[in-house]
């Protein structure tokens, strides 16, 4: 089990009552990824639903946690939660290069972030495409996937 410093602790109980919606202090497991966002952790909706156990559509949307349980769920994620590198972004990315020149169009990787996996909303979109793309519309791979890691290290 890893261990959580004093510090930490403090900041996990104080994000954990904020969120609390309820006076038997209990957080919904559909708040838990808000959560554990709000504590500078990024893990993908299947990475919170995997160490809340899996639970059904139907738990994620009535269950609750007590501080006492969610401990151990913050504490699985960290354990468990790997979060992607710069090959893995890279790699990612390079699907898209489709004459293996090293550039993407920004259009296509706009349409992929706003219409794939965990879709992102407008502005979170412009946030991080701001700046990258060239006049004709393209983006250097390498340059971009290392803007992300940075963006990401400054969270």
């Amino acid at each position: 089990m890893a261990e959580i410093t004093e510090e930490r602790m403090e900041e996990i109980k104080e994000a954990y009552e904020i969120f609390c919606r309820t006076t038997e202090m209990t957080l919904g497991y559909d708040q838990v990824g808000d959560l554990f966002r709000a504590i500078s952790l990024n893990p993908t909706c299947e990475d919170v639903e995997n160490a809340l156990g899996n639970p059904s559509k139907e738990d994620m949307n009535s269950k609750t946690l007590n501080m006492e349980e969610f401990v151990p769920v913050y504490t699985k994620l960290i354990t468990e939660f790997t979060e992607g590198t710069f090959d893995d972004i890279l790699e990612g990315v390079r699907v898209f290069d489709k004459e293996g020149n090293g550039t993407v169009m920004g259009a296509e990787i706009r349409h992929v972030l706003r219409t794939l996996g965990e879709k992102m909303t407008t502005q979170e979109i412009s946030a991080c495409m701001d700046g990258q793309e060239d006049m004709s519309g393209t983006i250097n791979i390498d340059t971009f996937c290392r803007y992300l890691l940075e963006e990401k290290k400054a969270e």
